[in-house]
């Protein structure tokens, strides 16, 4: 079937016609970089707690990459035939037959087959849990036939990556017993806020088609305040997070330096102008991610552990 006229590529895909980049393209790989941080973010929080393996990066960045992929083809797979209707999706992997339905579903049970082996090379812990991680991020792909929330059900997808990587190292719970609970608000709430700018582009589409977002339930004006508040939440959550942990200065500079770049993206984003989104979506998000994680570290190092020392030799 042909595209809808007007189609084009979207942004933050590859050039090329090799099977890599169609498979790069379908998962959207670029924007590993929002989430793949925060998983990181929580390594470094549980090296308080356990000393830390190299191994143990490699496992959570394998399961983290390998969870995405299957989330990602899978919610491809399912909205298959809402995406050939959209011109801004309509050239997309499946709905242009560039891949198949059936090789795409043999590559989500293989990267969900990957996660689950990589939790299990962890601890028990991540192993019991990896099936209801990968139950609810598959949930997702349905949240908006029939709730306008499904932000809030991406945003909670993404939070599993802290605690997971928490988890994976610390193979407990956090203490205080809050501390987990604050950073997976502050990642949902992240996401779920971002996530709302980025169904702007299809207010009238999703109207149209019956399909559940903020943006158009509300429009514009009450969606963008709506993002407003999710990244309020977001950042008392990160300061909630320092207190928990004691943050020295590198961490509290890195909340200040989130925020300051939280502000500036909702400064690109105005009703009835959308000319700024990509920049709002994927760059400054892609670099508050990157930024908090780097100052956490540098936080860590700071205060000098095993496993401080292992990564300045």
């Amino acid at each position: 079937m042909s595209a809808p006229e007007g189609s084009v590529r979207e942004g933050q895909t590859f050039g090329g016609a090799s099977r890599l980049v169609a498979y790069a393209n379908l998962v959207k790989l670029p924007h590993t970089v929002f989430a793949l941080p925060f998983a990181l973010v929580g390594v470094v929080l549980a090296s308080f707690r356990r000393p830390l393996q190299l191994a143990d990066v490699g496992w959570v960045i394998l399961a983290f990459t390998a969870a995405r992929f299957a989330a990602m083809a899978f919610n491809r797979i399912v909205d298959r035939d809402i995406d050939r209707r959209n011109p801004r999706t309509a050239m997309r992997e499946l709905p242009r037959g560039v891949l198949r339905v059936g090789e795409t579903w043999v590559a989500v049970l293989l990267a969900a087959g990957l996660f689950i082996f990589s939790a299990s090379q962890l601890n028990a812990l991540c192993f019991a849990l990896s099936p209801l991680a990968l139950a609810w991020i598959f949930l997702y792909s349905y949240t908006k036939r029939f709730t306008k929330w499904s932000h809030l059900v991406l945003g909670v997808s993404l939070a599993i990556a802290p605690v997971g990587g928490y988890l994976a190292v610390a193979g407990r719970w956090s203490r205080p017993w809050w501390t987990l609970i604050a950073l997976a608000i502050a990642v949902a709430t992240w996401v779920a806020g971002f996530d709302i700018f980025y169904s702007l582009q299809d207010v009238e589409f999703d109207r149209a088609q019956r399909l559940k977002s903020i943006p158009a339930a509300l429009g514009e004006h009450r969606a963008i305040r709506v993002a407003r508040v999710m990244h309020l939440v977001s950042i008392a959550a990160l300061i909630s997070v320092g207190l928990a942990v004691s943050g020295g200065p590198w961490y509290w500079i890195g909340v200040l330096l989130a925020s300051a770049l939280l502000l500036y993206e909702h400064s690109l984003v105005t009703p009835g102008d959308l000319t700024r989104l990509d920049a709002a979506f994927f760059t400054m998000n892609g670099m508050i991610s990157i930024a908090f994680f780097f100052f956490v570290l540098m936080d860590r190092l700071m205060r000098g552990s095993a496993f401080g020392a292992r990564l300045l030799q």
